[in-house]
């Protein structure tokens, strides 16, 4: 009761634009969840009379610089036409249902380690359908696989998805202490997943031939002919980083910032073409998220909503809280907005909170059909191939494989703890 006017108008704005994460948007305004957050920074700047300089100021930088510049590695892995021929490789290999769908989670949780966990997706998705098509398999084990598999996949490494760079940046988060952590949940977490679709409940069901033409053409008109030269230079510079990363104490922001330059640096590849593949409107939604949380943190009220919990005995920092809270925020208003949440109130160990939430917030993406983005672009892409992805397909393999990845998080904590 002793906060005034203003701090209870940051806190209206703080709430609808949660609202907006969400819904997806605002009722009955033509806004998406980059656009609330832009208009609540607005708002919250306006109201406080924030000067822009502090505002700037609230942006972690090393994050926003970081998405960037591996959009930008990934725009050229994508124009190079890698994703399409390595998944029409995959799909000629002569495997059996069960060895196929290992192949391509295998091969998705691989590239969503070091490339955006989205653009896989993007590019994979349309060539796995035509593919189980051509083979007269049920697509949709392969397509929820590949979805599920992304997720899983981009948790392995602090530049797998974008929480998983703010957790990294935020908390100086050594790169190969979290990949020798990480790497085994991420592993098991791939093996129940293909054990699911290849021998679970569904797995004869999925196994069915479909009783359409199987004569279907592999084709990705959408996509960019396959270009060995850019490939070998977006390969070369993505390897180049990792192991900048491994083996370096060079900022992250930084190198990453410089790949994508020598990037840009292209006779083939125009600018414009690689900067179209940039996601501008996540960088808009980390900006605005940025500014609210900001304004939210000066309020005060957080800080102490976190010490009235640990009255009761419930510290964020502890594992079993930490999960439970990390999984139900991120399926509540996505995975982003949860991690910004959470970040500030993990206390001294940090490292330790950081590994838990990296991994709980990616995996939880799997839970429900709008968990995760990547997710939606699996089901929206095949809708354009004529299959039905809806979220009850969807929850058969999506719950089980959560609940049980989570099982698996909690353990190896437990154990390497």
């Amino acid at each position: 009761m002793n906060h005034n006017a203003t701090d209870w108008g940051i806190v209206a704005v703080f709430a609808t634009v949660y609202l907006g994460m969400f819904l997806g948007g605002l009722p009955r305004l033509k806004l998406d969840r980059s656009g609330v957050a832009l208009l609540g920074a607005i708002a919250v700047i306006a109201l406080t009379g924030l000067p822009v300089e502090d505002a700037a100021r609230a942006v972690d930088l090393p994050t926003i610089v970081l998405l960037f510049a591996f959009m930008v590695v990934s725009a050229q892995m994508r124009l190079g036409g890698f994703y399409t021929e390595v998944t029409r490789r995959v799909g000629a290999l002569p495997l059996s249902r069960a060895g196929l769908l290992a192949a391509l989670i295998g091969v998705a949780g691989g590239l969503s380690a070091i490339f955006s966990n989205d653009v896989v997706c993007l590019a994979m998705t349309p060539v796995v359908a035509r593919l189980c098509l051509q083979r007269g398999l049920n697509p949709l084990p392969f397509l929820i696989g590949l979805a599920c598999a992304a997720n899983i996949g981009s948790a392995a490494t602090l530049i797998g998805n974008p929480q998983n760079m703010l957790i990294g940046s935020v908390l100086q988060l050594h790169f190969g202490d979290y990949l020798r952590q990480a790497l085994a949940p991420v592993g098991i977490g791939l093996v129940l997943l293909w054990l699911w679709l290849a021998f679970g409940p569904g797995a004869r069901a999925g196994a069915s031939e479909l009783r359409r033409p199987v004569g279907v053409r592999v084709t990705t008109d959408d996509e960019p002919p396959f270009d060995r030269w850019q490939t070998a230079k977006g390969l070369t510079v993505a390897l180049a980083l990792v192991g900048v990363f491994l083996f370096t104490d060079w900022p992250r922001d930084v190198a990453a910032l410089v790949g994508a330059g020598v990037l840009l640096l292209s006779q083939r590849l125009h600018s414009a073409d690689v900067m179209g593949f940039v996601d501008w409107q996540l960088l808009l939604l980390f900006i605005g998220l940025f500014v609210v949380n900001h304004a939210f943190e000066t309020t005060g009220l957080a800080a102490e909503a976190v010490a009235w919990l640990a009255t009761q005995g419930v510290h964020l920092t502890e594992p079993g809280v930490l999960l439970v809270l990390g999984a139900a925020l991120s399926n509540l208003v996505s995975n982003v907005p949860a991690v910004m949440l959470l970040l500030p109130h993990l206390g001294a160990h940090a490292s330790e909170a950081g590994l838990m939430l990296a991994l709980v917030s990616t995996f939880a993406g799997n839970l429900l059909l709008v968990g995760s983005i990547a997710n939606l672009i699996v089901a929206d892409l095949a809708a354009r191939e004529g299959i039905t992805l809806d979220w009850k397909q969807h929850a058969v393999t999506g719950i089980p494989v959560t609940l049980a990845t989570l099982a698996v998080v909690w353990g190896w904590m437990r154990w390497v703890g």
